[in-house]
């Protein structure tokens, strides 16, 4: 009689697997200037230019072009765009509900957009994450209270067997 894992938990293996990958994926960027706009590990990134990263080396391509945005947290629309792009391409989770490997998204000010991304790299009380940070560069910084009270929304990464429809795109 087998009394390992049944084909019912193979999702969650797989899912806890990914999410292994994605942290490693996060991590080997540390150390990495911030330059906004950019997205190439060791020469410079900003918080997106991390994800665009991560995203290739987990899943390949990118799932869309990436338009024009600013360096600062005012967005001239008002619009959550960042936000609405993370809901394309990942699967929406509840904040409550962390995982490595999730992606975080942040509202650095109040009645801003979210405009800020990290990668959950440690759960429970000792949590942390990696994200790029202006005058930082990328970095893994403990998930605080101050950083926890900006968490907006939370985000699977897709599974690379996903399929582009799964993801949005």
């Amino acid at each position: 009689m087998d009394h390992g894992a049944s084909d019912d938990d193979q999702p969650t293996r797989w899912r806890q697997s990914t999410m292994n990958v994605v942290v490693e994926a996060a991590r080997s960027w540390v150390g990495t200037p911030y330059v906004h706009r950019a997205s190439l590990k060791g020469v410079g990134a900003d918080c997106l230019g991390l994800l665009r990263g991560i995203w290739r080396d987990v899943l390949a391509c990118e799932p869309e072009a990436v338009p024009v945005y600013s360096a600062d947290w005012i967005d001239p629309t008002g619009g959550e765009t960042l936000w609405a792009a993370c809901a394309r391409h990942m699967r929406d989770k509840p904040v409550s509900k962390d995982m490595s490997g999730d992606i975080l998204l942040f509202r650095m000010r109040d009645r801003s957009v979210a405009k800020h991304l990290g990668v959950q790299a440690r759960t429970g009380p000792q949590g942390s994450f990696v994200h790029a940070y202006s005058g930082h560069g990328v970095v893994e910084t403990s998930l605080s209270p101050a950083w926890q009270r900006r968490v907006v929304a939370r985000f699977a990464f897709p599974l690379p067997n996903e399929t582009d429809q799964t993801r949005g795109a």
